[in-house]
């Protein structure tokens, strides 16, 4: 557990950094869910929010601990390899596109769209919240939303080799979205306009592309577990 501490970090700030991102792909539903609800009645509001984000994070976690399970067949193949390569790569594309400097991987969210189709009815029929579970099932239906970081930190979870460390850091970084989302459920505008900032936005895609340079297998990795 101790050595996977650092990717724990690592998934946790990416979750955070990308907040910015889960503000258009999810800040709308936040708004959805809380239209019904009067403003006196925050507490209610934010139980609803919790169950969302916490069926949201759940969702993150079970398609971890899947495609864990196939990173896990491929570790000791030169496929292993190859899906480390591919999880970087991916994550310096997420830091280009959080920094406003390329939007290509928007491309890979087409990936999903299929699946989506299915889930959209299902999820759209559960609105308006009304209750906890309702709120726990939208959310873990929203989970599935096509979503290229949740791509990006699916890939790099899976080329760990381990299913259950794979949907720890899918946990983690599903945490880390955690707060901004709530803020925006909540009305936060003070937290979110921050999280728009080109400098904060500029700022947390270096650190993502500094995430994907040392995903990526070479020299620097002994270097940098050296220090």
């Amino acid at each position: 557990m101790p050595e996977l501490l650092p990717q724990l970090l690592s998934a946790l700030i990416l979750g955070v950094l990308g907040g910015g991102h889960c503000l258009g792909m999810c800040g709308g539903l936040m708004g959805a869910l809380t239209l019904a609800i009067p403003p006196e009645q925050r507490a209610r509001r934010f139980r609803l929010l919790l169950a969302y984000n916490l069926g949201r994070i759940l969702s993150y976690a079970t398609a971890g601990l899947v495609i864990g399970i196939a990173g896990w067949a491929v570790a000791s193949s030169p496929a292993a390899m190859i899906l480390r390569v591919v999880a970087g790569l991916l994550l310096i594309a997420m830091g280009l596109y959080l920094a406003g400097w390329w939007s290509g991987l928007t491309r890979i969210e087409a990936l999903g769209r299929h699946l989506w189709r299915h889930l959209q009815p299902v999820a759209s029929r559960l609105m308006p919240v009304s209750s906890l579970p309702r709120a726990l099932l939208l959310g873990a239906i929203w989970g599935w939303l096509p979503c290229g970081l949740v791509y990006s930190t699916l890939l790099w979870a899976s080329s760990q080799g381990s299913p259950a460390d794979s949907a720890a850091l899918m946990l983690a970084f599903g945490f880390g979205t955690w707060p901004v989302l709530l803020a925006t459920g909540m009305a936060a505008e003070r937290i979110t306009s921050l999280l728009r900032q080109r400098g904060v936005r500029i700022a947390g895609g270096l650190l993502v592309i500094l995430f994907g340079i040392w995903t990526l297998p070479g020299p620097h990795q002994h270097w940098l577990m050296g220090h």
